[in-house]
């Protein structure tokens, strides 16, 4: 790691041209004070000040192989050299590489990929191919979820984020996935969590419309809204009644695919295939803009002959295509997927769970690899969350201070509404995984003095 020098210069102009000039995403403008970056590498990223920062949200959980990895660096600049651009309608030989690597680590049955700029687009664009395969227009989608800020995309999303931009696709139906901690079904086991929130999703599907209903959307593990790993016998549940329904399975692989749990994709460790994957974030650690969907050869054909009626001025762009080829070569050179199982196993659970046993304030920890949260409480018997649902201004006090406490310890936390999430980048060194750990265990304190309070 390479901090720079303090240059309170530079960081009182960055401040200057950002508050003046640049309109932030979710958020009250005149409310914010963006943190000025100056640099990064591996693990960490520092300010002008000259302080650094363990990176354990990988930014927004998008930076697998972490900041400036040289692989990645060295690609976009030989791609940049070679050809910088070309239109999605010719063929480029990175872009159909990138295409075809992908296509071999997703499940039996899926070649084709149809890419995008981003998460959001590929949600929007997959329900799209949904809809025009099934010629049904109604989509399913969890309360607890994040699809993107596109209009369709906004709509299957279940956090509170929905709630200003409604109305916009009147045609997505919310319902309750399984949640064993805060279950809606009141199950006391995960066997009973799973059959009770596939009846309820059964249920809802003959209420609203089996012949209605083109599809469901589902992240493989709920990323934002919470970690949720899905209990044994979940997502294949879910594949039988899309089976049984004629509707197509969307798994939302956004946030979870690429490593983050130890698999290429996460459906991979749950014994499952949907009909279309969607990706993006870790394809390429974000570092030029780069999605897509992975399409299942079953609804690929009915393009054969058939226009599909979407497309992207850069689709495929070969600048972002090239470091998802080399994401490719450094997994495998490196080892990553199973880095990634061994320190999730190894390092991060214990630790979580003898934290949970320490801190009064943490109801409970779950996740898998290198994704996963520490629920924080008021009480344990009661699990009364240690901030509310959607908690803002003097109610969410308790998570900034834990968020404060960390980054003055030099970690830069994920934390959302009552939690917070661990993942780091996947190259992230062991030490430094130790050392985000320890500021954590110790940033706790306050959400105990809080509970306590």
């Amino acid at each position: 790691m390479t901090l720079t020098s303090p240059d309170l210069a530079a960081d009182a102009q960055v401040r200057a041209d950002d508050r003046a000039h640049v309109f932030h995403s979710w958020s009250a403008q005149a409310l914010i004070d963006p943190l000025p970056v100056a640099g990064g590498e591996g693990a960490t990223f520092w300010d002008h000040a000259g302080n650094g920062y363990l990176d354990f949200s990988s930014q927004l959980v998008n930076l697998n192989l972490g900041h400036q990895h040289p692989d990645l660096i060295a690609a976009i600049q030989r791609q940049a050299g070679e050809l910088a651009t070309i239109q999605p309608a010719m063929a480029n030989g990175t872009r159909g590489e990138l295409a075809r690597l992908i296509s071999e680590v997703a499940p039996e049955g899926f070649s084709k990929v149809f890419f995008t700029n981003g998460g959001a687009d590929a949600n929007e664009n997959a329900v799209r191919m949904a809809r025009l395969v099934t010629g049904k227009r109604k989509v399913l989608a969890m309360y607890r979820s994040y699809h993107g800020n596109t209009s369709t995309a906004i709509t299957l999303t279940g956090d509170p984020r929905r709630w200003a931009n409604e109305p916009a696709d009147a045609s997505v139906v919310h319902f309750f996935g399984p949640y064993v901690y805060r279950s809606a079904f009141h199950a006391s086991s995960e066997e009973e969590e799973t059959a009770r929130a596939l009846q309820h999703l059964e249920q809802t599907i003959i209420l609203e419309g089996a012949s209605t209903i083109g599809a469901i959307i589902l992240e493989t593990v709920v990323g934002t809204n919470g970690v949720l790993v899905p209990p044994p016998g979940y997502l294949p549940g879910v594949r039988a009644l899309c089976d049984k329904y004629g509707i197509v399975y969307i798994a939302d692989e956004v946030m979870v695919g690429f490593g983050r749990i130890g698999e290429w994709f996460a459906i991979d460790a749950f014994d499952v295939a949907p009909d279309l994957i969607t990706f993006a974030k870790g394809v390429n650690s974000g570092y030029v803009p780069l999605g897509g969907v992975v399409i299942s050869d079953a609804i690929a054909s009915h393009f054969d002959t058939v226009t599909f009626p979407g497309g992207l001025t850069y689709s495929g762009h070969p600048l972002a295509c090239a470091p998802g080829i080399a994401t490719f070569e450094v997994f495998r050179r490196d080892g990553i997927l199973e880095r990634v199982r061994d320190l999730g196993e190894r390092v991060v659970g214990p630790r979580l769970h003898e934290m949970a046993e320490k801190h009064p304030s943490v109801g409970e920890v779950r996740g898998r690899g290198l994704f996963w949260a520490i629920e924080l409480v008021r009480d344990r018997e009661t699990r009364e969350p240690l901030v509310p649902f959607n908690a803002a201004g003097a109610d969410a006090a308790p998570m900034a201070a834990f968020a404060a406490a960390c980054k003055k310890a030099g970690l830069w936390p994920f934390t959302h509404f009552n939690r917070v999430h661990v993942a780091p980048p996947l190259v992230i060194s062991e030490a430094d995984l130790v050392r985000g750990l320890d500021i954590i265990d110790e940033a706790l304190a306050v959400a105990d003095e809080a509970a306590a309070a």
